[in-house]
């Protein structure tokens, strides 16, 4: 993440340059069996499991019934869409939402159909999807992030995503120095992203360049056990005038 946002001054701008890459190496996770090791390879069993083994949610038939129906609409949906739990760990994700991200890479802690702030922050084919990667996704999610860590420092799976931010020293610097001077100047819209505009590279040439609205809810079953879902909602792609016109990026969007 670029050292401007360290700095006060650098809380309105920063600068169009090119995106650096935060990946770095970690040690080898082992996934477990059946799990995918490429985005948008499902597990085999995915289709008859649909919600049987969603963490949180208790061994009840008629939620489990529910969380089956519920997923089995989201794969019905268009548009690009996932579930989420507390700790950004993906629920489920649908075929349209395996296609936006199925040309990235492997990588051992930070896929989209694993954890999606892992992927954002981590992953160094990130970029190549999510446009204006640092500031439309970055720092939002970090702001994210903030939020629900200190509200639960000792969730475990927050704990693990802070130990990595630490271990990169330029986002650690961004994370504790410039995130909370641009939550302060940005608001509400720093945290709450349902409605914004975001804009995305997709791999169908036919669509190219364009922009999504994020949609985020969370039905009353889903919200008791912390699941929320995320859609991405495209939109037009864009033309490439319009593209040539953009001097300078905005630490937001204008929604």
């Amino acid at each position: 993440m670029a050292e401007e946002l360290v700095a006060k001054d650098s809380v309105t701008k920063v600068p169009a340059a090119h995106v650096p890459v935060v990946g770095r190496p970690f040690a080898l996770v082992q996934e477990p069996p059946g799990q995918q090791t490429a985005a948008g390879e499902r597990a085999a069993d995915d289709t008859t499991t649909a919600g049987a083994d969603t963490p949180g949610v208790p061994d009840d038939p008629e939620i489990r019934a529910y969380v089956h129906d519920y997923f089995a609409m989201t794969d019905a949906l268009p548009f690009p869409s996932v579930v989420l739990d507390p700790g950004w760990g993906v629920a489920h994700t649908n075929p349209a939402y395996d296609a936006l991200f199925g040309a990235v890479g492997p990588h051992p802690t930070a896929m989209p159909d694993d954890n999606f702030l892992r992927f954002v922050l981590f992953h160094p084919d990130a970029a190549s999807v999510l446009a204006e990667h640092e500031t439309a996704w970055c720092l939002p999610l970090l702001a994210q992030f903030a939020e629900a860590y200190a509200d639960d420092e000792s969730a475990p799976g927050l704990q693990d995503i802070r130990r990595e931010i630490a271990d990169d020293p330029i986002m650690d610097a961004a994370f504790r120095l410039g995130l909370p001077h641009w939550v302060e100047a940005v608001g509400d819209a720093a945290v709450h992203h349902d409605g914004a505009l975001r804009h995305l590279r997709h791999p169908d040439p036919e669509r190219g360049r364009t922009s999504c609205r994020l949609v985020s809810e969370s039905p009353r079953t889903l919200r008791k056990f912390g699941l929320r879902r995320l859609t991405l909602v495209l939109r037009e792609t864009e033309p490439s005038a319009a593209r040539r016109g953009r001097a300078h990026l905005s630490v937001v969007p204008t929604r």
